[in-house]
């Protein structure tokens, strides 16, 4: 950071009036619950946790410069690997007439399908916290937004990359081996401190919103590569290669129909793989004169490597393939109700069959205010019918329920 602009930050961080800064966050507690017996004896049937994840955000300069915080912890007894800490955004933020400038730590999200986000590239999956992969680590950065009529030029530099998180040898849902972080190699020659670059070029009109994206670095998800560590004792060692991608999502708005579109194309170990996510989501408005609305949702997922895409194998030596997708010929379809109550309650269930007959996967999740300052969800989570060589397979024992209550501050 320049002396100039750092001279700025800290002169409106600590000058700004109490009235420009504003704590809140949750605090709360989890229980995680597995219906099925686990694979490997050290697991458990049944998790409890706490968390926290404070907020601190402050203002000055007629809003053009702010400076945001949001960290977050847990405290898991039984995985000592989900015990953990991380800053999810420190960022100062200087606004123009027609740019924004973001330097520090930030949390960025690309994607509008439900299944799954395939556009969503620059920052990393926190594992630990849910398998889904939606919740993210945050990335060190520097970006900058050029405004245009014509649309919105994001452009960002990557200067340290973070590794993503897997549950220990006590946690749940993981794979039949062990991941070991401490194995990890990679492509590049400076390892993590590798430059990653990304661009994106977005616009809206006339209820279309589109997103042209380009990443080049470290791949988010690693190759893992089954390493034999002592007789009869194997674990994953991952492995984080270069990537292209290119990427394009779509949303458009007719009406009650939402319709959504992510395709991207991949370079990875000398091999281009092209996967889409398309579909719709249709809403029925306060269905019989009530104030609930029900979304219907359907999308079909896909990647062109067939089923090469969700095979796995676990006998080295490895072959250098890219990593595994679940979806590579799946149809999702799924429910949306959102009771448009004062607890703000809704429901989204869905399922993702495999066209090809290589399993499903299912989920529920629900959420409910209750008060002013509290916050119950309910997660169903579940997985059948995958074949033995399919990477679903590794998970067919982890159906579960997460109970979260959280209050907020």
């Amino acid at each position: 950071m320049r002396p100039s602009l750092r001279h700025a930050f800290l002169a409106g961080l600590f000058a700004a009036s109490p009235a420009c800064a504003d704590w809140s966050g949750r605090v709360g507690l989890e229980y995680l619950y597995f219906w099925n017996e686990p694979e490997d004896k050290a697991q458990h049937m049944q998790y409890g946790s706490a968390f926290i994840e404070p907020k601190f955000n402050r203002e000055w300069d007629d809003g053009k410069q702010q400076f945001n915080f949001t960290g977050f912890a847990r405290l898991d007894p039984r995985d000592d690997e989900r015990q953990h800490a991380d800053i999810r955004e420190l960022e100062y933020l200087k606004v123009g007439e027609s740019h924004e400038l973001r330097v520090g730590i930030r949390k960025v999200f690309w994607g509008v399908t439900e299944a799954q986000h395939l556009v969503d590239i620059v920052n990393q999956s926190d594992i630990v916290e849910n398998p889904d992969g939606d919740t993210k680590l945050g990335q060190p950065m520097l970006n900058v937004a050029f405004i245009h009529d014509v649309g919105t030029l994001d452009l960002f530099v990557m200067p340290y990359f973070r590794e993503r998180t897997f549950p220990g040898k006590e946690g749940r849902p993981r794979f039949r081996f062990v991941v070991d972080e401490g194995l990890a190699s990679y492509e590049a020659g400076s390892e993590e401190r590798h430059l990653d670059f990304a661009a994106r070029w977005s616009m809206s009109t006339s209820g279309l919103d589109l997103g042209l994206s380009y990443f080049y670095g470290t791949s988010r998800l690693p190759r893992l590569i089954p390493t034999p560590i002592a007789p009869g004792q194997i674990v994953l060692a991952p492995r984080y290669d270069l990537i292209h991608q290119f990427g394009l999502d779509a949303t458009y708005v007719d009406d009650a129909w939402l319709w959504k579109l992510e395709v991207i194309n991949r370079e990875h170990i000398e091999t281009w793989h092209l996967a889409l996510s398309a579909g719709f989501e249709y809403t029925f408005s306060g269905v019989r004169d009530s104030a609930v609305d029900v979304g219907l949702l359907a999308e079909y997922l896909y990647d062109d490597r067939g089923e090469d895409a969700s095979t796995i194998d676990l006998i080295p030596p490895i072959q250098a393939v890219a990593p595994p997708s679940a979806f590579q010929n799946d149809l999702f379809v799924g429910m949306r109700i959102g009771f448009n109550d004062v607890q703000s309650s809704q429901i989204l269930a869905g399922l993702a069959y495999d066209l090809d007959g290589r399993g499903l996967t299912y989920s529920v999740k629900a959420e409910r205010r209750l008060g002013e300052t509290w916050k119950l969800n309910l997660e169903w989570r579940g997985y059948a019918g995958a074949p033995p060589d399919d990477v679903l397979h590794a998970l067919r024992n982890e159906d579960s329920a997460r109970v979260t209550l959280a209050w907020y501050f």
